[in-house]
């Protein structure tokens, strides 16, 4: 499975880059509690999560810059 691109984060609205940054950092907790519970069968998405996680993140504050900056 490749990493996600970051064109498909330019393409969503800001509600739902808000919406996949909660359930991103919710997969990851779940990880995290799957880890801790010697359940976790793929640790690679570990990676692919906190990737998308910075991706959608940094896109939520260029959109955000540029509004401060228009305004």
């Amino acid at each position: 499975m490749p990493l996600p691109k970051v064109d498909e984060v330019r393409d969503l609205s800001d509600q739902e880059i808000s919406d996949q940054i909660v359930s991103v950092k919710k997969e990851l907790f779940q990880l995290r509690f799957q880890k801790a519970t010697r359940q976790l069968e793929k640790p690679h998405q570990f990676k692919h999560l906190r990737h998308r996680l910075a991706q959608l993140m940094t896109i939520e504050h260029e959109r955000q810059a540029k509004a401060a900056s228009d305004s």
